[in-house]
């Protein structure tokens, strides 16, 4: 299979920050979209673009929780959306195009982890839902906008937790097989890198590119779910229950290291002409061996597949009912 999965050397690390990426770049004029940009490395993800002028847009679940997290910016608007309601996404993208011609970055940075087996109103599995297909049709409802900007780019939040579930296409919502929480982040996360394989091949004669991002280990309310043990075993915290930095930046980050990569995939230059990659310590990943090892620094070619990201395309738009209208 042929990739583009070769690092680029973009002079940023394992510990860079949000702040150092977006240093000396101008997003004045800049419309964004960050999804989940109220806590964790999404809050430090909008910090960064509106340190360089951007008019940013929250869509928020709890609209109380996102304005406590964003006072210090009050120009950020905060939007209502809920990424397991179809119609909230609809209602947010309808408001979104009636005020703005443009969408020049969308970050769809929300998620879940390891959450237990519950549905959305259609009936699909909860973390496929709010990681893709919830994503997938807000992507699609905004993409007149997307287009207009001329160079747009979308960045899917992925995660190394890819390597711990494939995409499942004769049973995406374990209907017929037995949920396991972390199998169906593993396949939400093989999804989202899948997703901006497609997005990119669908996009780039329109200027639209798209990149997943690996952020790192990062110690935020998306542990919420996961027990004691499950917490003892990711190694997230210590024995006083305080985050777990390493000082090399390799996996264990803090919230600003952990946002860099979005960031760096969102606004740097030595991009522009690339997309489609999965991108980890704010670098194009390197392909690694299709085995079941654990190491994380770099991407399996299944999470890259371009047959397996277009079957997944198709797939999304049944669930969905949404698709790309031909401009």
């Amino acid at each position: 299979m042929a990739t583009k999965q070769t690092p680029i050397s973009s002079g940023f690390g394992a510990t860079s920050t949000a702040a150092e990426v977006i240093q000396g770049i101008d997003l004045t004029g800049k419309i964004i979209v960050v999804t989940g940009g109220y806590s964790g490395i999404g809050l430090e993800t909008v910090r960064a673009f509106h340190s360089a002028g951007a008019k940013v847009i929250v869509p928020a679940r709890d609209i109380n929780k996102a304005k406590a997290a964003l006072a210090e910016m009050p120009d950020v608007l905060i939007e209502v959306m809920d990424l397991l309601h179809p119609a909230s996404i609809d209602a947010f993208a309808d408001r979104f195009l009636r005020h703005f011609d443009k969408l020049h970055i969308l970050v769809n940075n929300a998620g879940v982890m390891a959450a237990p087996l519950a549905r959305d109103e259609r009936g699909n599995e909860s973390q496929f839902a709010a990681n893709h297909l919830g994503h997938f049709q807000l992507t699609v409802r905004l993409w007149p906008a997307l287009v207009r900007a001329e160079g747009a780019r979308v960045v899917a939040l992925s995660s190394y937790g890819y390597i711990r579930g494939e995409v499942d296409f004769d049973d995406p919502h374990f209907e017929h097989r037995e949920y396991h929480p972390w199998a169906a982040y593993g396949q939400a996360k093989s999804a989202n890198a899948l997703f901006a394989v497609a997005l990119d091949s669908i996009g780039q004669r329109q200027g639209v590119r798209a990149f997943s991002v690996h952020p790192g280990g990062i110690a935020t309310d998306l542990q919420r779910h996961l027990s004691q043990t499950e917490l003892d075993a990711v190694k997230l915290f210590d024995e006083n229950g305080k985050p777990i930095i390493d000082p090399e930046g390799a996996d264990r980050k803090t919230p600003q290291q952990g946002a860099a990569t979005s960031v760096w995939c969102a606004t740097s230059p030595r991009l522009e002409g690339l997309g489609g990659v999965y991108c980890v310590n704010c670098e194009i990943a390197p392909l690694l061996p299709n085995d079941e090892s654990m190491e994380r620094f770099g991407v399996r070619p299944r999470a890259i597949d371009p047959v397996a990201a277009g079957r997944l395309w198709q797939l999304s738009e049944q669930l969905t009912g949404s698709k790309i209208k031909p401009e």
